[in-house]
């Protein structure tokens, strides 16, 4: 090869290896430029990727702080529902809700415990099904009634007294959802204020009676005197006349007496009396007949410090009557509890007593007996009131009980 053609191949290989580092530089940069720009793809899907994990994650976070905050909250309902629920079942009135159509939805311990009612047994049944009258009344006519004292039967037959509201039920935009009814049980008040009553009417007319009543036995004593001459100087024809004059003149006397014993103060002697004794000995002296059937619980009663000579007055005098309730037969129930006092009942199976005469059984002269003077339940309920005591009647037709009260104080020690 000449020097010529030499030169020729140098300058071609020098000129094809230039092109060739072209070429590879530019593919070189090629690559390098898609690297770069597949890399900064991958950077930019991945900081999308982790920032769609990251909102991920914080989003669950939240989510899990909603729980906790949807947790509390409702834990802090049921707690406020649980706390207004305990309130609503202690407080000692009676508490009755009823909805739109009048049926009963709620129902508390105290409601329960007064009406003799059972929240199971009521739970949706509408007020007319369950309530008598007046309340069934009141609750009807839907009328917002800010207080009223009412008579009320229950179904066990109890009487009792009611003072009551009845108002709109309001949810918590002010829209009327029912009725609610809120009430007291005022019988203990009710039987206080008549003892009281009754207790001053007793003593004003007790003052009254001291006088007339030895006013009235001077001049009786002269009729019955003059009565035994007559028996001793008429002859039998007229006897029987002198004889109906001395009759009369014992029931005057006898309620002469009975007026004394009424106007005496009732100052007790106190000793220390064995209840369940005295009882005992009431019973064996009224002698009930055959035809009663006499039932008396075994409870032991304490030893009391009282009047025993008082107190066998106005046990026999209770006997007696309800021996007298019962004259085609029956049976005289004697039962007694320790509580917060001595509590004694006698009940008989009678006739019952009329309700329209109950609150005067206890007044001097009121009587349905045909010979009877009026002052014997008067005088028992002396008795017992200056023993501190108090006595009340129920009645119905199932009979009559009386219940005596003694305080726990009398008990001796």
């Amino acid at each position: 090869m000449d020097h010529m053609t030499l030169i020729y191949v140098t300058v071609f290989l020098v000129v094809l290896l230039s092109f060739a580092y072209v070429m590879i530089r530019a593919i070189i940069q090629t690559i390098r430029k898609e690297d770069e720009e597949e890399k900064k793809k991958k950077t930019e899907v991945g900081f999308v990727v982790d920032t769609f994990h990251d909102l991920v994650s914080k989003l669950k976070e939240k989510e899990r702080e909603l729980e906790i905050l949807k947790k509390q909250a409702e834990d802090r309902a049921s707690s406020v529902a649980l706390y207004n629920e305990n309130i609503l079942q202690s407080v000692p009135s009676g508490v009755v809700g009823f909805d739109e159509d009048l049926r009963i939805t709620k129902m508390n311990h105290s409601a329960e415990r007064i009406l003799d009612l059972r929240e199971s047994a009521v739970i949706g049944k509408g007020y007319a099904e369950v309530f008598a009258n007046p309340i069934s009344d009141l609750v009807g006519q839907r009328k917002t009634v800010d207080r009223a004292e009412v008579g009320y039967t229950t179904r066990s037959g109890k009487r009792i007294w009611l003072g009551l509201n009845m108002s709109p039920l309001r949810d918590g935009a002010e829209n009327t959802i029912g009725q609610i009814l809120v009430f007291t049980d005022l019988t203990e008040l009710k039987a206080f204020q008549s003892q009281m009553e009754l207790r001053e009417r007793l003593s004003t007319l007790g003052e009254m009676s001291a006088g007339i009543a030895h006013e009235l036995r001077n001049p009786m004593a002269v009729i019955s005197g003059y009565t035994k001459i007559l028996s001793k100087k008429v002859d039998e024809s007229q006897k029987g006349a002198v004889e109906a004059i001395s009759r009369e003149v014992g029931v005057m006397d006898r309620i002469i007496t009975d007026f004394l014993s009424f106007a005496r103060p009732a100052e007790p002697v106190l000793s220390r009396v064995r209840l369940g004794e005295l009882i005992d000995g009431c019973l064996a002296a009224v002698q009930p007949p055959a035809f009663i059937r006499v039932e008396r619980d075994s409870a032991r009663l304490p030893e009391m410090n009282a009047d025993e000579v008082l107190l066998r007055q106005a046990f026999s005098n209770l006997l007696q009557n309800a021996i007298e309730a019962m004259p085609e037969g029956g049976t005289l129930r004697m039962g007694s509890t320790l509580g917060e006092d001595v509590v004694l009942t006698i009940s008989d199976t009678g006739h019952g007593v009329p309700e329209n005469i109950r609150d005067k059984i206890f007044l001097p002269f009121y009587t349905t007996k045909e010979r009877g003077t009026g002052l014997g339940l008067s005088i028992v309920h002396k008795i017992v009131v200056s023993h501190g005591g108090a006595i009340a009647v129920e009645s119905g037709e199932q009979g009559t009980t009386f219940t005596i009260r003694l305080p726990l104080s009398l008990i001796a020690g």
